[in-house]
């Protein structure tokens, strides 16, 4: 399907601060409050874009200010993606999740995280640490979660050698599917019509870890779910509801 990707490049409202976790001009995160936030676990937005330096933040900003709209306190992370060298970015994750949610104001203390695309393999593997972070939940939107698969198939015209630096077999210690089940509730919302990062990712995931929550959406695609403007939105805020609940 042809994949509408004004999300792209589409502006919002300006984060209300924005903090540093380290001396990289990476090592930064926007906060958006919530007129609810208090009362809701501080949800931690981590971006996609194939872990390639060539994409950042920005284009999460529509959905992390409507976000905010509906309520939440919202993180957007932005990290190091430097090619070759994965270890740069999982410790960029591993420390803002460590000693970010302290810092931010009008959350009840507990983390919702929220990644898509690569983003999306992002939450998975910090889910898969556990951590010392108080994590309630995970919502991976259209994940890279077999790092494996995605390689075999050349998503992002070879994403993951270019993120790893060699083949996904040398670094099983990234690929969700090889590391010990989250502890938390996972739920990956997917679009039926997704050819960006196909269905078959989130199924072969959802095989190995049986306890997550699958939840396709049809003839959606890959940018509709992190679009506030799209019939899929109504289904990321239900299944945030439902996390938040927990």
């Amino acid at each position: 399907m042809s994949e509408d990707l004004s999300i792209l490049s589409r502006t919002a409202n300006p984060p209300d601060i924005t903090l540093s976790y380290g001396d990289h001009a990476d090592q930064i995160a926007d906060i958006r409050y919530g007129n609810k936030g208090s009362e809701l676990p501080l949800l931690v937005l981590i971006h996609g874009g194939f872990w390639k330096p060539e994409y950042d933040r920005a284009h999460a900003e529509a959905m992390s200010s409507a976000l905010a709209l509906a309520g939440w306190t919202i993180l957007t992370l932005e990290y190091r993606r430097v090619s070759g060298d994965p270890d740069v970015t999982l410790d960029d994750i591993a420390t803002a999740l460590d000693t970010l949610p302290s810092r931010v104001d009008r959350h009840n203390g507990q983390l919702l995280l929220v990644g898509h695309s690569a983003g999306g393999h992002l939450v998975l593997w910090a889910a898969a640490q556990n951590s010392a972070a108080p994590i309630q939940g995970v919502l991976a939107l259209a994940p890279a979660a077999d790092l494996e698969m995605a390689h075999t198939l050349n998503l992002g015209d070879g994403a993951v050698q270019r993120f790893l630096g060699h083949a996904p077999s040398h670094r099983p210690d990234i690929n969700p599917m090889l590391l010990p089940a989250p502890t938390t509730a996972i739920t990956i919302l997917q679009g039926s019509a997704d050819e960006i990062v196909p269905p078959a990712l989130a199924t072969s995931y959802c095989l190995a870890f049986p306890d997550t929550r699958l939840v396709q959406l049809a003839n959606a695609g890959h940018f509709a779910l992190i679009d506030p403007a799209s019939r899929a939105w109504a289904s990321v805020l239900l299944e945030l509801e439902n996390l938040g609940k927990l």
